[in-house]
């Protein structure tokens, strides 16, 4: 049986001021990426010295060439996203189409973190309606809360409506203090939490009071028709496939949907039949202008024991009769 050959790729750094950010602070980076592949890692002055057999020496030598390439413009690496990039060159893709791809530029710089996230973002940008599903920490309101605010920035649509099912384990409205609006805050502060983030306290506050950026629970979408607006539900596994009907068929001219949710975490009552998100994968597939990006624990930007977590549940649901 013939055994892999042995190659060497050479990779040459321009400059000594880059090869802390490529390495990490006592070769933290360099030691990660030997533990991930089996090559091993020389470094001399500017240049690094991958070993190992043709197609893994090649492919480190391309993760080292894509490392470089973000370091030179700007990117701060860290452990998080050179662990990112590895997974992206295991599954064949390049780190910096993900990662230098700009969702918003203002008070916090937004992009995605995962190859699955730049194909939400694409999705978001190229259709009318895209549907987002995957677990918690995948980033699909933050990001669509970022899409929105730049549409909005480059004047693409006139007002943002964040809207979400009141539905929650364990709780009902009318328990909660204050009118309808006060008693769904809660529900909605996710969303304003990416709010102020990406713009400044005041000018939210100012955009809120003349209606530019409106957050509403669902039941308030009723009746209206919805013109050059970009409108987020989150939380959807929580509507039912009526309540879905009703917030799709509000869409109006110039206007975009991006629906978020976890068709893990449904938390409707019981008797109010299936979850509208699962029915509507059903009823629009094959609509054109319509998007559904699934999302997975690789696209966990959490903890990095958040995608274990979502693994442990995927699997032990999986293996219930």
């Amino acid at each position: 049986m013939s055994t892999p050959s042995s190659t060497q790729v050479k990779i040459l750094v321009p400059g000594n001021h880059l090869m802390v950010g490529l390495l990490g602070q006592r070769d933290e980076f360099l030691r990660l990426v030997e533990e991930s592949f089996p090559v091993s890692i020389h470094v001399r002055g500017n240049e690094i010295t991958v070993t190992g057999d043709d197609i893994e020496a090649e492919r480190v030598g391309r993760l080292f060439e894509e490392m470089v390439l973000l370091v030179e413009e700007g990117h701060s690496l860290d452990r998080d996203g050179v662990g990112r990039s590895i997974e992206m060159l295991k599954a064949d893709q390049r780190p910096t189409d993900v990662l230098t791809t700009e969702v918003l530029r203002g008070r916090k710089t937004v992009r995605p973190k995962t190859a699955g996230q730049k194909r939400y973002v694409d999705a978001v940008r190229e259709h009318t309606v895209t549907f987002a599903i995957g677990p918690a920490g995948t980033g699909k309101s933050y990001l669509a809360v970022a899409l929105a605010v730049q549409a909005l920035q480059a004047k693409e649509i006139n007002r943002i409506i964040l809207t979400r099912p009141a539905v929650e384990a364990g709780e009902r409205l009318g328990f909660l203090p204050g009118d309808v609006l006060a008693k769904v805050d809660p529900y909605l502060r996710p969303l304003y939490d990416a709010l102020y983030e990406m713009l400044d306290p005041d000018a939210v506050s100012r955009l809120m009071e003349r209606g530019t950026i409106e957050v509403a629970p669902l039941a308030f979408m009723r009746g209206r028709t919805l013109n050059d607006s970009f409108i987020i539900l989150d939380e959807a596994q929580n509507t039912t496939p009526e309540q879905m009907k009703m917030f799709l068929t509000r869409l109006g001219f110039g206007s975009k949907i991006v629906v978020t949710g976890d068709v893990t975490q449904i938390d409707l009552p019981e008797g109010r039949g299936r979850s509208g998100l699962l029915v509507v994968r059903d009823v629009l597939a094959g609509i054109s202008g319509l998007a559904f990006v699934e999302l997975g624990s690789r696209d966990v930007v959490r903890h990095r024991i958040v995608q274990d977590i979502v693994d442990a549940y995927g699997a032990s649901e999986a293996s219930e009769p």
